[in-house]
């Protein structure tokens, strides 16, 4: 089987953690997986400040892409994740085969992710993590999500980003919707691009969270779309 590298990035509040079960099956196959913890969150969540934005979780995932000398990835982004790869993709395009976006947002030259939500956040420093509850997430898991996930740095919400629009020349697109969980903003996304004839969409019976409530199925869709 080929090797394929793949570089999983998280959602608000969540961290690299979160990609443990996915990470292991698709690595079980001989797969290289990264799945990075964006500053502040997390393992990082020691280096939560005012000036943690967009912009350094963008050079986050950049940053990983240069140091590992990683190219013809698959790069996928779930929930906010979804601004931060459209960013690192924008502006490491050479670099990726893949681009999917799981139950994320996507968005257009100068968005913020707070005018992509409907979901209302407050304007402090740091938004506190929403319960695993209200994500829809399996009653099992719902208290280790809670445990492991931590406050959000709002700089990241607010700031708009900048795109190019070389991101959109990635040949294989994807979007994958959660379809147990309400969200009109996604269900938006999966509609637009379902009519698309550049992107595959596909939708897993699940809540917000599909890497904890569906690993298998998850990266089964991955493995197919790179």
């Amino acid at each position: 089987m080929e090797k394929k590298n793949f570089v999983l990035v998280h959602g608000a509040w969540h961290g690299g953690w979160c990609w443990r079960r996915v990470a292991d099956i698709l690595s079980g196959k001989g797969h290289r997986v990264f799945t990075p913890t964006l500053t502040g969150l997390g393992e990082r969540s020691h280096l939560l400040a005012d000036t943690v934005n967009l912009s350094t979780h963008i050079a986050d995932v950049v940053n990983l892409l240069r140091w590992e000398a990683l190219e013809n990835i698959l790069l996928c982004g779930h929930s906010y994740g979804g601004v931060v790869v459209t960013g690192a993709a924008d502006r490491a395009a050479g670099r990726i085969a893949s681009l999917v976006y799981l139950d994320a947002f996507v968005p257009e030259d100068g968005q913020s992710q707070r005018e992509l939500t409907t979901r209302q956040l407050p304007q402090t420093p740091t938004v506190p993590a929403i319960p695993a509850a209200a994500f829809m997430v399996n009653e099992k898991d719902r208290a280790w999500v809670d445990g492991l996930c931590t406050p959000h740095p709002n700089a990241t919400f607010n700031e708009r980003i900048s795109l190019t629009g070389a991101w959109r020349g990635i040949k294989r697109k994807s979007y994958i919707r959660a379809g147990a969980y309400p969200s009109g903003p996604f269900d938006a996304f999966y509609n637009r691009f379902k009519a698309d004839p550049g992107w595959t969409v596909a939708s897993l019976p699940c809540g917000h969270d599909v890497m904890v409530d569906m690993p298998e199925a998850l990266a089964g869709l991955l493995e197919a779309a790179l």
